[in-house]
């Protein structure tokens, strides 16, 4: 099959599971209400018109990320034509998680399928509703031989990850990402990790207070927390804590009213392990606002909990859930000092007007991407890598880094054969002086 031919036959089954994704767009939405209530909205914006994005900007560019790329050739190898070639690793092994459990399946896969891979995709147990339906719209889509789920809980998981792969996509926690590190080294397996950490929020002194405890309050609310990038806490200066925190709650209740368990537009936390988790994190701490539950349709309320110690769990761990602890400080030194005992974050959000405070903080800190003046967002344009460092995770995805990611760059050199330059061929005598010469000019 040639070049042309094959990408063409990706880019068909890419359009087919475009249109299948529309057409069942509805049953989709309705299986992540199914699995833990997602509203609606957020089933569109972050799920299902997130991922038909995707599809039809890799439909619209496949052709030419697939296409060979000429480089410039170096003169000791004149005459040559250079070029990188775009292939395959084979067989890719992607685990997915239950917060996003549709976007998260399907848009690493489309990259892989894009690059020309075959997929195995292990979603997650938790959201079984969303796992069927993505087992049937692969099954509509692709044969058994290209893209296969395999569902089932994390037995299954290791005895995946005990086969040898070409390459492995994996999203969630740092715990877990660590095993599959362990696991993808016994094979020399390249790997992606796309985990979490705790993200900051910093609003200084200068910034616009109540739209920052709006676009917060939207960036933590969403999915009620359970979010890899939603902020983990704040750290607002001291001066305007007072006020800021007035914002935060007017703002969690003009979105989800008095009584959030009653909005239509608020998430339940995915099971109960992960509802007692979120009790356990602000069980003797001092809330200012929420700390309201229900077992029986595991809600937790958005909860605010002012100046929790360093020691305590709820700053300890990656919240994962609609808690979010305020913090104050007084000198940059403060927010150093708090900063730095955490491992860089997948995000770092930060509200200020002032220019030299916003580049400092931008410079001094490693994180894996983030928002200036907004939360979570950055996410949305597809001309930006996503991805973490360090504990937060390796390698980064998104538009045409995410066909990249699953392509093996391949160098190739074209030599000419109508001149063969003899000076870098042994014996070589004297040859000695005129090479260091011709090093020194190139």
């Amino acid at each position: 099959m040639n070049h042309k031919t094959e990408i063409n036959n990706r880019k068909e089954s890419l359009k087919k599971l475009l249109h299948i994704i529309i057409e069942q767009e509805d049953a989709i939405i309705k299986a992540l209400y199914d699995d833990f209530k997602k509203p609606a909205f957020e089933a569109v914006l972050t799920e299902t018109n997130y991922v038909i994005s995707d599809l039809k900007e890799t439909i619209k560019n496949i052709d030419s990320w697939a296409e060979p790329k000429r480089v410039w050739g170096s003169l000791l190898n004149f005459p040559s034509s250079d070029y990188i070639y775009s292939e395959p690793y084979g067989n890719v092994l992607i685990l997915s998680p239950w917060n996003y459990p549709f976007q998260l399946a399907l848009c690493p896969l489309v990259a892989a399928v894009a690059a020309g891979n075959k997929v195995t995709l292990k979603p997650s147990e938790l959201t079984p509703n969303t796992s069927a339906i993505i087992s049937k719209i692969i099954r509509e889509t692709f044969p058994v031989q290209e893209v296969v789920v395999i569902t089932g809980d994390a037995t299954i998981a290791a005895e995946l990850l005990k086969k040898r792969w070409d390459y492995i996509f994996f999203t969630g926690s740092v715990g877990v990402g660590k095993i599959v590190a362990k696991a993808a080294a016994e094979n020399l397996t390249p790997v992606t990790l796309e985990l979490g950490g705790k993200s900051p929020c910093i609003i200084d002194e200068t910034a616009n207070l109540e739209l920052s405890a709006k676009r917060i309050v939207w960036g933590k609310i969403i999915n009620a927390g359970q979010t890899c990038v939603a902020p983990d806490y704040i750290l607002v200066h001291k001066k305007v804590k007072q006020p800021f925190t007035k914002f935060l709650i007017e703002e969690i209740e003009k979105a989800l009213g008095k009584n959030p368990e009653e909005s239509a537009d608020f998430a339940r936390i995915i099971n109960l392990k992960n509802w007692q988790r979120q009790l356990n994190l602000i069980e003797n701490q001092n809330i200012i606002y929420g700390g309201r539950s229900n077992k029986e349709s595991l809600y937790l309320a958005p909860t605010l909990l002012d100046q929790p110690s360093m020691d305590s769990l709820v700053m300890k761990e990656e919240i994962f859930g609609p808690v979010l602890p305020i913090l104050s400080y007084e000198t940059k030194e403060d927010i150093d000092k708090i900063i730095t005992q955490f491992d860089k974050p997948l995000s770092l959000y930060l509200f200020s007007q002032n220019k030299s405070f916003t580049d400092e903080i931008l410079k001094k800190y490693s994180f894996g991407g983030g928002c200036i003046n907004d939360t979570v967002i950055h996410l949305v344009n597809h001309r930006l890598p996503f991805g973490g460092v360090g504990n937060s995770g390796m390698g980064a995805y998104h538009g045409k880094l995410s066909f990249d990611i699953f392509s093996h760059k391949k160098s190739v050199v074209k030599r000419g054969t109508w001149l063969d330059v003899p000076l870098r061929y042994a014996p070589y005598n004297d040859k000695l002086k005129t090479i260091r010469k011709v090093l020194k000019w190139i």
